[in-house]
C-alpha cells in the first residue's frame, strides 16, 4: 500500500512539550510548572460580552476579515499602547488565534525553496509552521550570554539570497527575554538592508516587566502615551516590512476563545484572508464580541494579571539561584529558562526525574530547539502557594543530586 501521509507531514516531529505532558497526565500528586496557559479565568466583563452576543442572535459567520467593531478596537489598541497606526478596514485581519496568523503570514509569502529565519529557543511550532508552507527554515541561535537577545550580528551569519522572512517572537517563549527599541530598529534595518519581511510574533507584548506600567489599579484603565510598549509595529517608516502577529489568550487570559489578528501592509493582508476564507471562513463571533471589550475595557485587568506574575517570578528566581540553578531574571512573558548543567543531568533527564521522584513538571528547553538543551523551562502563570511547593520539591531534588 502507498504511504497515505504526506511526506513532509510525516517527516515532522511530534511536539516535545505534548510527548512529555502526555506523561504529565498519567501521574498524580503533580505540582505543574509546566503550562504556558495564564491561570486567571477571563475577567468577567469580557466574557459577559460574549454572553451578550449570544443573547441577541449573534450566533452567525461574519466578515472574512473579522467585525468591523473588532478590528476598529485593534486599530485603537494599538494606537494606543503602542503607537501604531493601521486602517482597520484593510490592514488588519482577525484569526483563530495567533498561531493561525502565523501559519497564513508564511504561507501567504512564502514559495517551496524560500527561507524563513527564526531564533532559537523559539515556540515549538515555528520550524514546523515554515515546513507545512514548502519553505525552509533556518534556525538562529540565541544565547544566555547575550540573555538570550536576538542579535544582527547572529542574523547576518544565517541570511541568504533565498531568505524570505525573520520570524520572531520577543517578549520570548521559552526564555522571557525581550529586545529593547534599540535592537528591533537594528533588526528592522537589517530586513530593510536585505529586502525581507519581519513576522513579528508579539503575544506577549503586555507581559513586559521592564516597560510597562506596574502601578496602582487605581491609575485608570488607559496609561498614558508616555508608558507605550516597545513593539515593531511602532516603527512607521518600516511598516511595509513588518506583520504584526497577535492574540488575546496571554494577555487577557482568553486562552479558550481563540482569537488572534495580524495587521500588515494590504497586500499581505489580502492575501492572507484568502487562505483563511478557503480554510477557516471566519473567527468564532462570540469571541469577538469578546474581543472589542478586552480591547477598549481590558487594560486594568492586564496590569493586575502583569503584577501578579512580576511578584511570582521575583520569589522564584532567587530561590531557584539559591538552589546552584542559574536563572536569569526574565523581562517578560511568564516563563523561567533554567540553567540546569550544574546538576550534570541533560534537560530532558532533568525533567524526567523531578516529575517521577518529586511530583514538578517542567519542559526540557530541547523541546524548543538544539539551543535549548541544559536548560528546562518552568512557568509562573500558576498560584504562588503551588510555587512555593513546587520550589521545596526542586530543592529537594537537587540535594539529592549532591
Amino acid at each position: 500500500m502507498k504511504c497515505r501521509v504526506a511526506q513532509h507531514v510525516a517527516e515532522i516531529p511530534r511536539s516535545g512539550i505534548r510527548k512529555f505532558f502526555d506523561i504529565v497526565a498519567q501521574s498524580k500528586d503533580i505540582v505543574s510548572l509546566g503550562v504556558g496557559e495564564p491561570d486567571f479565568d477571563t475577567p468577567w466583563h469580557i466574557s459577559r460580552a460574549a454572553v451578550t452576543c449570544l443573547e441577541n442572535g449573534g450566533t452567525h459567520y461574519t466578515s472574512n476579515l473579522g467585525t468591523p467593531e473588532l478590528r476598529q478596537a485593534i486599530c485603537r489598541y494599538l494606537k494606543r499602547r503602542f503607537d501604531a497606526d493601521y486602517e482597520w478596514s484593510d490592514e488588519v485581519l482577525v484569526t483563530v488565534g495567533v498561531s493561525e496568523a502565523i501559519d497564513l503570514a508564511i504561507r501567504a509569502i512564502c514559495s517551496p525553496g524560500d527561507e524563513v529565519l527564526y531564533h532559537e529557543p523559539c515556540f515549538v511550532s515555528y520550524a514546523p509552521t515554515v515546513r507545512l508552507a514548502h519553505a525552509t527554515p533556518v534556525a538562529v541561535e540565541t544565547h544566555v550570554e547575550d540573555e538570550f537577545r536576538l542579535t544582527v550580528e547572529a542574523l547576518e551569519k544565517k541570511v541568504t539570497p533565498k531568505t524570505k522572512a525573520v520570524l520572531l517572537n520577543f517578549p520570548c517563549n521559552p526564555t522571557g527575554a525581550t529586545l529593547s527599541r534599540d535592537d528591533m530598529k537594528a533588526i528592522l534595518e537589517f530586513c530593510e538592508r536585505h529586502d525581507i519581511m519581519l513576522l513579528a510574533d508579539e503575544v506577549y507584548s503586555e507581559l513586559n516587566y521592564e516597560e510597562a506600567v506596574c502601578g496602582s489599579p487605581s491609575a485608570g484603565l488607559r496609561p498614558p502615551a508616555a508608558v507605550r510598549l516597545p513593539s515593531f509595529s511602532a516603527f512607521g517608516e518600516y511598516r511595509d516590512r513588518v506583520i504584526l502577529l497577535n492574540g488575546f489568550s496571554k494577555s487577557w487570559a482568553m486562552t479558550g476563545y481563540r482569537l488572534g489578528y495580524a495587521c500588515g501592509p494590504d497586500d499581505i493582508i489580502a492575501a492572507m484572508m484568502k487562505i483563511h476564507q478557503y480554510g477557516i471562513m471566519s473567527a468564532p463571533t462570540l469571541s469577538q464580541a469578546a474581543g472589542v471589550e478586552a480591547m477598549d475595557f481590558g487594560d486594568k485587568d492586564v496590569d493586575l494579571m502583569r503584577r501578579e506574575y512580576r511578584k511570582r517570578r521575583d520569589y522564584l528566581v532567587p530561590v531557584l539561584n539559591a538552589m546552584g540553578l542559574k536563572t536569569l531574571v526574565p523581562k517578560g512573558a511568564f516563563y523561567l529558562f533554567v540553567d540546569i548543567r550544574s546538576t550534570g543531568l541533560d534537560d530532558e533527564t532533568f525533567a524526567l526525574r523531578l516529575l517521577k521522584e518529586h511530583g514538578v513538571a517542567c519542559v526540557p528547553g530541547s523541546a524548543f530547539g538544539k539551543s535549548g538543551a541544559g536548560f528546562v523551562r518552568m512557568s509562573y502563570a500558576t498560584g504562588l502557594e503551588k510555587i512555593r511547593l513546587a520550589a521545596g520539591r526542586i530543592a529537594a531534588f537537587v540535594k539529592s543530586l549532591d
